[in-house]
């Protein structure tokens, strides 16, 4: 692997991607700790020694990198984006002139990208603006009362809001830069950045209040669960497709066989995504419209039952949301009819089986068998950290979301180490070099 690196570095055009996707994570990183104007840098960080609890805003200050509870510039972090791109990934199905614009190829991708951009401003407007209401009413904080936003007039606070929302703007338009001139998707590279942004400070924090054997005991796990990870990610399924013989003129096409493959893990991360987000709605709005002073009955059922990540109810809500929304993603993002009318039109058929409807129908017998497995490996990464939150004494300050080694951060730093090791191995492969995955 050494090798290959030096590879990669030694060749000039591979080199200079690299050197400037660095370039774009140190404008990004100096970015993400430049408080935003308005805010009491030294106020947020006495809050953040004395809060008691953070673990409704992990998710969140996870995607931002630590950003988000520092009300720093990219307090929104990447997540409007994010958002963005499941709404109109999923309006794909609903409205058919998405639908049109996806068959159309380059051009109509590059509209829904542009659509895809508008929206996310929009979220961003809507997620800075409850961020600034929270600091304004002291419920980022939970537990301090120190003003994290001395300057309360409402020219201050949108003043605030303009800086977070320009700042989601300024990293869509990075996480553009790298994709276009980088190495990797630059969206993908930034989310990595963020998560591995917070690693040291959750380690020290496990050492500190563990101990060193336990904090050996989580590393020794991290790497088995990351192992795992890695080699789950790699598993697929490659149905044979054999592709028949055609004349096009005076030329002769198809007669080639080949597979189509399909992942264990076919529907990536979003299904915890959405799981987590929907665990987290009823905290949120609880400490948005209720009284942070008087927890109602409902607001105690909520913390006790939903927000209380140690707690079996969630675990078992948590595991059973992640299986429904992968069979929901999966079924949206890979449509069997579309994929068997493809082959069909361009003469390929799978061994046995005949070309249109009973290709689908065992397209979709196929995936059904194995999104089971993919699904219940999701939930049990997912719900990994919270059986060890006593252990690490994590259960503050972050919780199970920001458990180093689990959950959605090891699932989303491995799926784009992947991708983004793929792709720097394939351009060393077609220079004749040996890639880093043999």
């Amino acid at each position: 692997m050494l090798s290959a690196f030096r590879s990669a570095l030694a060749t000039p055009d591979l080199r200079k991607k690299i050197l400037f996707t660095l370039m774009i994570v140190a404008v990004y990183r100096v970015g993400a700790v430049t408080p935003a104007p308005g805010v009491s840098y030294p106020n947020v960080q006495a809050c953040q020694a004395q809060a008691e609890d953070q673990n409704i805003f992990s998710l969140l200050n996870l995607f931002s990198g630590g950003a988000l509870l520092q009300l720093s510039v990219f307090a929104t972090g990447i997540m409007p984006y994010i958002t963005a791109s499941i709404i109109v990934q999923l309006l794909t199905v609903v409205i058919p002139r998405f639908e049109e614009l996806k068959k159309e190829g380059q051009a109509g991708q590059g509209k829904l990208t542009q659509y895809t951009r508008y929206l996310t401003i929009g979220l961003a407007i809507l997620q800075a603006t409850g961020v600034v209401a929270l600091a304004d009413r002291n419920q980022l904080f939970v537990g301090c009362e120190v003003p994290v936003l001395p300057d309360d007039s409402v020219y201050s606070l949108a003043l605030t809001v303009l800086t977070m929302t320009a700042g989601t703007a300024v990293m869509m338009w990075l996480g553009e830069l790298i994709t276009e001139r980088g190495v990797g998707n630059g969206m993908s590279l930034l989310i990595f950045l963020n998560i591995a942004a917070r690693i040291p400070e959750e380690g020290a924090n496990i050492l500190s209040s563990a101990g060193g054997l336990t904090f050996f005991f989580v590393c020794v796990l991290g790497l088995a669960i990351i192992a795992s990870v890695v080699f789950v990610e790699q598993g697929q399924r490659r149905i044979p497709v054999q592709y028949a013989k055609r004349m096009v003129g005076r030329r002769m096409y198809g007669g080639t066989s080949t597979y189509l493959p399909i992942k264990v893990n076919q529907a990536g991360v979003i299904p915890v995504i959405f799981a987590s987000s929907l665990l987290y709605l009823p905290d949120l709005l609880g400490q948005l419209i209720g009284d942070p002073n008087e927890a109602s009955g409902w607001q105690q059922f909520i913390q006790t039952y939903l927000t209380d990540q140690s707690s079996w109810v969630h675990i078992l809500l948590y595991f059973s949301m992640i299986i429904f929304f992968t069979y929901f993603y999966i079924t949206i993002t890979f449509n069997v009819d579309d994929r068997a009318e493809e082959m069909k039109k361009f003469g390929g058929f799978i061994p046995g089986i005949r070309p249109g409807r009973p290709t689908a129908e065992y397209l979709g017998f196929v995936l059904n068998r194995i999104t089971l497995p993919g699904s219940i490996y999701l939930g049990i990464v997912a719900i990994l950290p919270n059986f060890f939150l006593s252990m690490t004494g994590s259960q503050q300050g972050g919780g199970a979301q920001n458990f180093p080694f689990g959950g959605t951060a090891v699932l989303i730093m491995v799926g784009v180490a992947l991708h983004t090791v793929k792709q720097i191995e394939s351009q060393l492969m077609q220079r004749n070099y040996e890639g880093f995955l043999r």
